[in-house]
């Protein structure tokens, strides 16, 4: 069955949400951290499992603008840069649906990774941690 489609999609920027309401009638108010954290692009999730990369310091991104793509996604433009996510409908529905889970799975990552979500993103290069 395929997904439901947005009928509404508000970006909010003081609140820092993507608020996107679909035809089944499910309405999801989905944060930009949370939506950079889970960007769809091969800079984020790798190029397969385990590849994924965390992203750390996301809790004041804001979406700058987002270019809707065909009739089947967004491809929002984050003010740090970021913009090769492209988001089906699909995924920010289960994005939507799937948000205390994603959160925790976030929490989790951060947790055995021994960072914080305020922890700025080391340059990418860098594989260890330097102590000062």
């Amino acid at each position: 069955m395929p997904s439901p489609k947005p009928t509404a999609i508000t970006v909010h920027e003081s609140s820092r949400v993507l608020e996107i309401g679909f035809e089944d009638g499910a309405t999801f108010r989905l944060p930009f951290e949370l939506m950079r954290v889970f960007s769809p692009s091969a800079e984020v999730m790798g190029h397969g499992p385990g590849q994924e990369v965390l992203q750390t310091g996301k809790r004041d991104v804001t979406i700058e603008e987002v270019t809707q793509i065909g009739h089947y996604a967004l491809q929002p433009r984050f003010s740090d840069g970021h913009e090769s996510g492209i988001f089906s409908w699909d995924y920010l529905y289960y994005l939507g649906s799937h948000e205390a889970e994603l959160w925790k799975r976030y929490e989790e990552r951060l947790a055995q990774a021994g960072l914080s979500r305020d922890a700025p993103m080391p340059p990418a290069r860098v594989k260890g941690h330097s102590h000062h």
